[in-house]
């Protein structure tokens, strides 16, 4: 059982005991020390929306959420089965003072989570997210008495409304889509992703949809997360229908991997960088990823004739490092695209329309569209370290085998080697160290990775 509590929210396996996994001591504790918080900013009629994706436990959290904030005296909207990007336009488009997505992202399904949201339907600041954090530990809230309770609304309306705003993006040509008579397969894992992207797909003009795991019943047909040796399905399922290509995406439906139509793997690093392309086409201004997401990002960018900037790892250190460097584009590396003229949070929807759009207009089928990009390998390693090992004495050894190079010390200890980078951190939940790679390819990574390795043991 496992229950990890962060600036963003708190996530854990269902059942145990409290303290120790996700349970319903916890998830009242954590929303009203959030909802406190909410009341804390001085609005006088707080409203928070409310949103999940399909696990089999998000009923029963959602029931704990719902009357802990409106025992708070706060209004919850519930949007009931949503996307992580619907709730988060919902918060701004009905000026709501904050959001709750009720959701483990790519986790199995016995975890589930509380993502929180502030009132720009963004992720919380490390000092917001801190505060939250210490009112639960306090226990400092109180709760509203009989008549002094928060209202609740249902509203379904805000899966048509992200669509049409996302059909409705400048970039986004409907025509060309239409116009390609593309087949597309999708895999939503069973959950929200099932409901919401056909109807975008017939939206933007797709001739034909294709799908698998697409009834949101909770029961995840696969590993959530979108990496490659998940997706042997899917894969199949693009060549037997003869798919122009497949989107796959996680339970909440804010990352997104791509199929191409003979099979292979796009590569989540790529989504990315293949929408950045296409924007860069027609909007110059700079691009933002996090420090371990792919350097064909920067690469691809600085061919627009534009600047990239790299942030710590997390999304809230991507948007906070987009909007400092007014970003026209950005995200991270797991397949998440944050596209400013949308909203500033990660939409697999936008990442669609733009991909399309991209693909229809370059004339080139999806596997050739890949053979356009660089093709480089990044691998993902991990040291177990002994209980009071000290980070920095680790991080001091490798900054002394690699003088004399540009270091990055923002976010654990980022090697920058011109053609390849190593880039370790500190996990906050685990005794271990990841260390991440890149290179020309899988050989040159693994090397790299293994010269860190034999560092860090020493």
């Amino acid at each position: 059982m496992a229950l990890i509590k962060s600036i963003s929210g708190i996530r854990g396996t269902i059942g145990g005991k409290p303290g120790e996994s996700l349970t319903p001591v916890d998830i009242v504790k954590f929303s009203a020390a959030y909802g406190t918080w909410i009341r804390k900013t001085g609005v006088a009629a707080a409203k928070v929306v409310l949103g999940r994706d399909a696990r089999k436990s998000g009923p029963e959290v959602a029931s704990l959420v719902t009357t802990t904030l409106r025992r708070l005296g706060i209004t919850v909207v519930d949007l009931g089965l949503a996307t992580t990007p619907t709730v988060e336009l919902a918060v701004t488009g009905l000026a709501a003072s904050g959001g709750i997505i009720i959701t483990a992202s790519h986790n199995p399904g016995q975890w589930n989570a509380l993502k929180l949201l502030n009132e720009k339907g963004e992720f919380l600041s490390a000092q917001d997210g801190n505060e939250v954090l210490m009112i639960a530990a306090m226990e400092d809230y109180c709760f509203a008495g009989i008549g002094e309770e928060g209202e609740y609304i249902e509203d379904n309306s805000w899966h048509k409304k992200h669509i049409d705003m996302v059909a409705g993006l400048g970039l986004v040509d409907r025509k060309a889509i239409a116009d390609a008579g593309f087949t597309v397969a999708l895999d939503c894992v069973n959950s929200v992703g099932g409901i919401i992207l056909p109807q975008l797909l017939t939206s933007l003009g797709v001739k034909k949809v294709v799908g698998i795991n697409m009834e949101p019943d909770g029961i995840f047909a696969h590993n959530p997360e979108p990496l490659p040796e998940n997706l042997t399905e899917i894969m199949k399922k693009v060549v037997e229908e003869k798919a122009d290509l497949a989107f796959v995406v996680d339970p909440d439906v804010d990352r997104l991997a791509i199929v191409c139509e003979d099979g292979s793997y796009f590569g989540e690093e790529y989504t990315l960088v293949a929408v950045s392309d296409y924007v860069l086409r027609h909007t110059k201004g700079n691009t933002v990823s996090n420090m371990s997401s792919t350097m064909a990002l920067g690469m691809t960018t600085r061919e627009h004739g534009c600047d990239y900037f790299s942030a710590p790892v997390g999304e809230v250190n991507v948007v906070t490092e987009m909007k400092l460097r007014e970003a026209v584009i950005g995200g991270e590396g797991n397949g998440g695209v944050i596209y400013p003229a949308s909203h500033y949070g990660r939409d697999a929807l936008v990442g669609i329309a733009l991909f399309l759009t991209h693909l229809a207009k370059s004339g080139k089928n999806c596997s050739a569209l890949r053979a356009t990009y660089p093709d480089l390998f990044i691998a993902k390693n991990k040291v177990e370290i002994e209980g009071g090992t000290d980070f920095f004495s680790i991080t001091q050894k490798i900054k002394k085998h690699y003088a004399g190079v540009n270091i990055d010390e923002r976010d654990g200890l980022k090697v920058d080697l011109g053609d390849r980078w190593i880039h370790i951190r500190k996990s906050n939940t685990e005794p271990i160290i990841r260390i991440y790679t890149e290179a020309a390819n899988e050989r040159e990574a693994n090397l790299l990775a293994n010269e860190v390795i034999t560092i860090v043991k020493i």
